[in-house]
């Protein structure tokens, strides 16, 4: 799938850029996965890299650029997630409380969240 670079399927905010730093200097670099299970499974999960398994069931949506950082960090989705959030901007955004233990944010006392906003096209 490819993205328009104008209007890009997911972005951070800077408090979200500034937490990936931290979390990269400790574990490596980074992916994300939105599943869009419940609870804590509709939240975005950030892990090491390649240590979720992705396949034909997952849609890469982006490579997020964070300043001071090597690589980029890909951004999954499931695709039956995908289907109902494709006209849809994601915006990746840390708030306080705890998350899934299986996230790599959990011990910070912070968990991403996702926010939204719908945009016309594919974006």
């Amino acid at each position: 799938m490819e993205c328009d670079p104008e209007s890009p399927a997911v972005e951070l905010t800077p408090a979200a850029a500034g937490l990936l730093r931290r979390l990269r200097a400790d574990h490596g670099p980074l992916m994300f996965h939105q599943s869009g299970g419940c609870c804590d499974g509709s939240a975005p999960m950030c892990y090491p890299a390649g240590e979720f398994r992705t396949g034909d069931a997952d849609v890469l949506l982006a490579e997020l650029a964070v300043e001071g950082m090597a690589e980029r960090v890909p951004f999954w989705m499931s695709r039956s997630q995908y289907a109902v959030w494709a006209h849809t901007r994601l915006i990746v955004d840390v708030v306080e409380g705890r998350g899934s233990g299986f996230s790599l944010e959990a011990p910070e006392g912070v968990r991403f969240l996702i926010r939204s906003r719908l945009v016309e096209g594919n974006g």
